[in-house]
């Protein structure tokens, strides 16, 4: 009976580390990737359909029409987050198209990309932020719906505020061009 289980023990662990190989040795999807590009080099996005649906379908719509080519990052709070999106630079503008929260339980940790809002939880809108360090009090608080793959080292250049002006950058970093990793290769 021994020998039957540790038979069965090792084929379900060697199962399971060829799939674990096989899901990280899977190219990302290109049409679930994001190329941001910043001042100090290129960020690669993995979005996360499977957690916010609808917060991923507006963003590549948003990429796609070259909305946050250009838009600075307006609020850095070093060792928070760094945040983008708004059209008029402050903190109070966004594309004019609200999203329904898609709250999951995915953890707040470095690189993790997330939906910034106001206080009502469907108020995302175009602004998002980039997690420099863990921020397990936004948990279950806003939308995940992406994860930093590689780059953060660029993130960590993004010129910062203070907490003690809640982030608000003096001339900040802008962001130079964002794709949809698909539409990387067309003109």
């Amino acid at each position: 009976m021994k020998s039957l289980l540790r038979t069965l023990f090792i084929a379900a662990a060697t199962l399971f580390c060829v799939t674990q190989s096989a899901a990280l040795a899977a190219a990302p999807d290109p049409e679930n990737t994001l190329y941001l590009d910043v001042p100090y080099g290129r960020v690669v996005i993995q979005m996360r359909p499977d957690l916010a649906p609808n917060h991923v379908a507006r963003i590549k719509q948003l990429v796609r029409q070259k909305f946050y080519d250009g838009l600075k990052f307006h609020r850095v709070i070093p060792g928070f987050m760094a945040q983008t999106g708004d059209p008029l630079g402050n903190g109070t503008g966004g594309s004019g198209q609200n999203i329904k929260a898609e709250f999951s339980s995915a953890h707040f940790a470095r690189g993790v990309v997330g939906m910034a809002r106001a206080s009502d939880p469907d108020s995302a809108d175009s602004q998002f932020f980039i997690m420099f360090a863990d921020g397990g009090s936004l948990d279950g608080q806003y939308t995940v719906w992406g994860q930093v793959v590689s780059g953060m080292e660029f993130v960590d250049k993004i010129k910062a505020g203070s907490e003690e002006n809640n982030g608000t950058v003096q001339d900040p970093d802008k962001i130079i061009r964002v794709q949809v990793a698909a539409d990387a290769d067309k003109k």
